[in-house]
C-alpha cells in the first residue's frame, strides 16, 4: 500500500523567465484552458504514481479564478446589469434558484465587458469559483470549442484527476452536474455558438450564476434564462463612454454627439476612438469626425463603424507597426508572447516587446495574462483582412519562422519534462530568433502549459496542410505534457495520428517513438493489453534500427506494465533487460527509475532483502544526479520495505526525509503517499493517535487530488485503527469505502487487503461465519494473483476465526502456515505469529477433531458479500 510519487511541479520564483519591461508584468491569473490534473493511480497492493514512473507533474492547484480583467472605463448598460444583480440578490434572501443569463447582440456592442463586469460585482457571492471560458464560436480561423473538449478543460480546473475523465460528452457532462451540484460558482460562458455547445457546460446547482455571450440569441435553453439583447449604447451612455475613455479635457460635447453618432453607439468603436484622440494631441474633434466620415464612404455597412475605427487606429501606426499587426493575423492560436512574434515578423525580442506593447495600448490587443497578449474577434478579422493583401510567399516565410520557433522550443522543453534522453532525429535548424529559457523543469512545465493551445493550433495547422514531418514533431513534443495533463483520450487520438503517418512516410524511428508514447498513455488509461501491443510494436521497430535507447525505455515500460497486471515474472525479466541496455550507455537516470520499478516488483513478490538492494541503487543514482525527487521517491518505497520487515524506526526515518523533500518539492501526491504510509508504521507501534492524525492528512490529500485508489489504501488503514480502538461502526464505514473503491476500479490486490481487515473486524464483533467468508476469499485471491503476505494473512484470520469457534487443532495448522510463509519471506508478522502459535500450543489437541477443508465446508466458509453482514 505504499506508492511512488510524483516530480516537482513548476516553482514559483519564475528565477529562469527573462526580465522583460515593467509595463508587461500585469498579474498572472490561472487559465482554464491551462490543464490541471493530477495522474496518481493504484494497481494491485501498491499505490503506483504514473508521475514517478514518467517523470511528470502531479496535479496543480484547482482553478477558482479565472475572469479577465474589468474595463476600466465601464459605461452605462445599468438596466441590463441591475436584472442580473437583482436575480442575485433575490435569490440569496429567499432561497431560490439564481437565473442563467444569455447575452446576445451584434458584434462590437461589449458583451463580454458586460458579463465579465457583473461578475466583478458579484464576485463575493461565488465562493467556490468565479470562472471565464471562451467557446471560440466566431473566432477567426478557429473551430467553436467541442463542447466535451470544454468540459475536460472546467473538469480538469475543478482538480479532477485527469485519470477519472471520462471519454465521453454525456459522461463528463454527468460529472461536471455532480462536481458542481453543492457548490457555489459564477460560470461566464464567452462567445457560445449555440445552445447545443452550451447545454452539457451548465452546473449541477442551480444556484449557481451562469453568463453566455453569444451573436445569436439562444432561446433554447434549459431552466430559468433570462434573455439579455444588447443594442447599441444610449446616446448620452455613449458620450460619457467617450470622455471617460479620453485623457484630454472636452469642451465640446456637441462634437462628442456627432463623434458617437458617427460610430454607431458601439462601444469598441468608441473606445478605439478615444485611444486615437488621445495619441493624437494636435487633434481636434472635427479633425477626428472628419477621418471617421471619411472612412465611413469607403466600408459595407455591415461593420462599417468599427472597421473605420480600426482603419484610422492603424493608418497612423508607423510602418514597421502595421507591418507587424498585420503579420500577427497569421498566427493559428488565440494568443501570443513576444518571442513568438519575434520569429513571426522576424524582429527582435525587443523591437518584438514594443510593438506589442504599442498595439496593446492602442486598443488592438488585450493582453489576457503576463506577457501575453491577444485579439477581439473583430481585430483578428481585421488583420486577416489585412495579411491576405500580403505576397504570398512572405506570408510562407513568416509562417514557416514561427512553426520552427514553436517545433524548436516545444521539443526542448518536452527533452526536459520527459526526465529522460529518448531516440529522435535532431531539432529542426537552429532557432536563429529569441527562445524562452526551458531547460529547467520549472520553466518547461510553465512554457508548455501556457503554449499549449497555439502549440494544438500549430498542430490543427499542419495536419490541415499536410506538413507530415511537422505532424510527427509536434505531436512528439506534446507527448510529455498531455501525459502530464491530460485529456489522455486526446492523447491517444494524436499518437495513433503520428504512428500512421510516420509509417506512411517510411520513418521507422518517429513511428517507434509515437508508438511507444501511444502505449504509454494507453497504461495510463488502464488499457493493458493496448498498452503492451503499441510498446512490442515499438521494441520490435527499435530492435530492427538498432537502437538501444528506444530498447531500454520501452523496455522499462513493459516492465510497469507487466507490473500492473500482476505478470511479476515478466516484469522481473523486461526491467532487467532494461538495465542492461542503460548500464554500458550510461544512462544513470534510466537505471535509477528501473530499478525504482524493480524495487516494488520485488517488494510484491515478498523478495524484501531484493527489493531494498534495488532501492538502495536507485537512491544512491538519484543521489549523485542530484535528483530530489528520485530520491524522495526511493527514500518512500525503502520506508515501506522497512516496514513490512518490521524495522519501524528505519521506516519512520526514510518516510520522514521523504516527506520534508516533497514539500520542499511542493509536491503533493508525494505528500499524500508518505502521510499514509507514516500513519500504517505509526498504527503498528500502538500509537493510534499519530497514526489516525497522519492517515487524515493523506486521505485529506487524496480527497483533494480526486485520487480515488490513494484514498481506498488509506481508509484501509483507518478502518483498522478504528477496530483496534474499539470504533467499530467507524471501520465498518471505512472499509466499505474502501471495497467500492477498489472494486470499481477492479484492484484485485486492495481487494484481498480489505477482506482480510473486514474479516478481522467481523470476528472481533463475534460473526465468524461471516469472518471465516472474508478470509477465504481473501485466500482465493491471493492465491490467485502471487501474493504470499496477503496469503499469509489470510491464513492467520482462519486460524483465529476457528480458534474463537474452539478448534485450536485446526488453529494450530492454519497458524503454522502463517508462520511458515511470514518466516520465510522475511515479514515483519513473523514474530508475532509464532507467539501466538506457541500459546495456542500450549494448550492439548484434543483427538478425532475434523482436518481444516472439512471445517470449512461445515462452517460454510464460502465467500459472500461483504455488505451482508456489518457489524452493529
Amino acid at each position: 500500500m505504499t506508492a511512488a510519487p510524483a516530480p516537482d511541479p513548476p516553482g514559483a520564483d519564475g528565477a529562469d523567465q527573462p526580465a522583460l519591461p515593467s509595463h508587461l508584468s500585469v498579474g498572472d491569473r490561472p487559465r482554464i484552458d491551462v490543464h490541471a490534473g493530477n495522474n496518481a493511480y493504484t494497481a494491485g497492493r501498491d499505490q503506483i504514481n504514473i508521475a514517478g514512473d514518467l517523470n511528470v507533474c502531479p496535479a496543480s492547484e484547482s482553478v477558482s479564478f479565472s475572469l479577465p480583467l474589468d474595463t476600466a472605463a465601464f459605461t452605462g448598460r445599468q438596466n441590463e446589469l441591475d436584472s442580473i444583480t437583482t436575480a442575485v440578490l433575490r435569490a440569496a434572501e429567499t432561497g431560490g434558484i439564481i437565473d442563467i443569463h444569455a447575452i446576445d447582440g451584434m458584434p462590437g456592442t461589449g458583451k463580454t465587458a458586460l458579463a465579465v463586469h457583473a461578475a466583478y460585482q458579484l464576485t463575493d457571492r461565488f465562493t467556490d469559483g468565479r470562472l471565464f471560458l471562451d467557446l471560440h464560436a466566431h473566432t477567426p480561423g478557429h473551430r467553436p470549442t467541442d463542447p466535451s473538449w470544454a468540459l475536460a478543460m472546467l473538469l480538469l480546473a475543478d482538480g479532477l484527476n485527469v485519470r477519472e475523465l471520462p471519454a465521453d460528452l454525456d459522461g463528463r457532462a454527468a460529472l461536471w452536474r455532480n462536481r458542481t451540484a453543492a457548490k457555489s460558482l459564477l460560470l461566464i460562458l464567452d462567445n457560445a455558438a449555440s445552445s447545443s455547445q452550451v447545454r452539457p457546460l451548465l452546473p449541477g446547482n442551480p444556484a449557481c450564476l451562469t453568463l453566455i455571450t453569444s451573436r445569436r440569441h439562444l432561446g433554447d435553453l434549459p431552466g430559468r434564462t433570462a434573455s439579455l439583447s444588447l443594442d447599441q449604447l444610449s446616446a448620452r451612455e455613449a458620450q460619457d463612454m467617450f470622455v471617460r475613455s479620453a485623457e484630454r479635457p472636452i469642451d465640446d460635447m456637441d462634437a462628442v454627439a456627432t463623434l458617437v453618432r458617427t460610430c454607431g453607439h458601439l462601444p469598441m468603436a468608441i473606445t478605439i476612438l478615444a485611444r486615437v484622440y488621445n495619441q493624437h494631441r494636435c487633434w481636434t474633434m472635427a479633425d477626428l469626425i472628419a477621418e471617421t466620415e471619411t472612412r465611413l464612404l469607403h466600408l459595407s455597412p455591415e461593420q462599417d463603424t468599427v472597421a473605420a475605427a480600426f482603419d484610422i487606429s492603424v493608418d497612423y501606426l508607423s510602418d514597421q507597426r502595421r507591418r507587424f499587426l498585420t503579420l500577427l493575423g497569421l498566427h493559428p492560436g488565440t494568443s501570443i508572447d513576444p518571442y513568438a512574434a519575434a520569429a513571426l515578423t522576424d524582429s527582435s525580442l525587443q523591437d518584438a516587446t514594443g510593438h506589442l506593447d504599442g498595439l496593446w495600448h492602442d486598443n488592438l490587443l488585450t493582453e489576457t495574462a503576463r506577457r501575453r497578449y491577444g485579439m477581439h474577434d473583430l481585430v483578428r478579422a481585421y488583420t486577416r483582412d489585412l495579411v491576405a493583401a500580403v505576397p504570398e510567399t512572405e506570408r510562407e516565410q513568416a509562417l514557416h519562422r514561427l512553426l520552427d520557433y514553436y517545433q524548436h522550443t516545444a521539443t526542448r522543453a518536452a527533452t526536459v519534462l520527459a526526465h529522460e534522453p529518448w531516440p529522435s532525429p535532431d531539432l529542426p535548424g537552429q532557432n536563429r530568433f529569441a527562445a524562452p529559457p526551458v531547460d529547467k523543469h520549472p520553466s518547461a512545465l510553465t512554457w508548455s502549459r501556457a503554449e499549449r493551445p497555439n502549440l494544438h493550433a500549430c498542430l490543427h495547422h499542419v495536419t490541415d496542410t499536410e506538413q507530415h514531418a511537422r505532424i510527427i514533431a509536434f505531436t512528439a513534443a506534446l507527448a510529455p505534457i498531455m501525459r502530464t495533463d491530460g485529456p489522455w483520450i486526446d492523447a491517444i487520438n494524436l499518437h495513433t495520428t503520428a504512428a500512421e503517418t510516420a509509417g506512411q512516410v517510411g520513418d521507422r524511428l518517429e513511428q517507434a517513438n509515437a508508438l511507444r508514447s501511444l502505449g504509454v498513455v494507453q497504461w495510463m488509461t488502464d488499457n493493458y493489453p493496448g498498452a503492451t501491443s503499441a510498446l512490442q510494436q515499438a521494441l520490435d521497430l527499435y530492435t530492427a534500427l538498432g537502437n538501444q535507447l528506444g530498447q531500454a525505455n520501452t523496455l522499462s515500460d513493459l516492465g510497469r506494465v507487466r507490473r500492473l497486471t500482476d505478470n511479476y515474472p515478466g516484469a522481473t525479466s523486461a526491467l532487467q533487460q532494461a538495465l542492461d541496455l542503460y548500464t554500458p550507455l550510461g544512462n544513470q537516470l534510466g537505471q535509477a527509475n528501473t530499478l525504482h520499478v524493480l524495487g516494488g516488483v520485488r517488494r510484491l513478490t515478498d523478495d524484501y532483502p531484493g527489493a531494498t538492494s534495488a532501492l538502495q541503487q536507485a537512491l544512491d543514482l538519484s543521489t549523485a544526479l542530484g535528483n530530489r525527487l528520485g530520491q524522495a521517491n526511493a527514500l518512500h518505497a525503502l520506508g515501506g520495505v522497512r516496514r513490512m520487515t518490521g524495522d519501524y524506526r528505519g521506516a519512520t526515518d526514510a518516510l520522514q526525509q521523504a516527506l520534508d523533500l516533497y514539500t520542499t518539492l511542493g509536491n503533493r501526491t508525494g505528500e499524500a503517499n508518505t502521510w499514509s504510509d507514516l500513519g500504517t508504521v505509526r498504527r503498528m507501534t500502538g500509537d493510534y493517535p499519530a497514526a489516525t492524525d497522519a492517515l487524515q492528512q493523506g486521505l485529506d490529500l487524496y480527497t483533494r487530488l480526486g485520487n480515488r485508489l490513494g484514498q481506498a489504501n488509506t481508509l484501509i488503514d483507518l478502518g483498522t485503527v478504528r477496530r483496534m480502538t474499539g470504533d467499530y461502526r467507524g471501520a465498518t464505514d471505512a472499509l466499505q469505502q474502501a471495497l467500492d473503491l477498489y472494486t470499481t476500479s477492479g484492484d484485485r490486490g486492495g481487494e484481498v487487503e480489505v477482506l482480510n481487515e473486514y474479516g478481522a473486524l467481523l470476528r472481533v464483533c463475534g460473526d465468524l461465519v461471516g469472518a471465516g467468508k472474508k478470509h477465504r476469499r481473501s485466500l482465493d485471491v491471493s492465491r490467485q494473483i502471487g501474493s504470499e503476505w496477503d496469503e499469509a494473512h489470510a491464513l492467520a484470520g482462519l486460524g483465529r476465526c476457528v480458534l474463537a469457534a474452539g478448534r485450536s487443532a485446526d488453529a494450530i495448522d492454519l497458524l503454522s502456515r502463517a508462520k511458515e510463509i511470514f518466516t520465510r519471506i522475511g515479514a515483519a508478522e513473523a514474530p508475532e505469529i509464532a507467539a501466538e502459535l506457541a500459546a495456542v500450543e500450549n494448550e492439548q489437541r484434543p483427538e478425532g477433531q475434523e482436518p481444516l477443508e472439512p471445517l470449512a465446508d461445515d462452517c460454510r466458509l464460502d465467500p459472500g458479500a461483504m455488505t451482508e453482514e456489518r457489524p452493529a
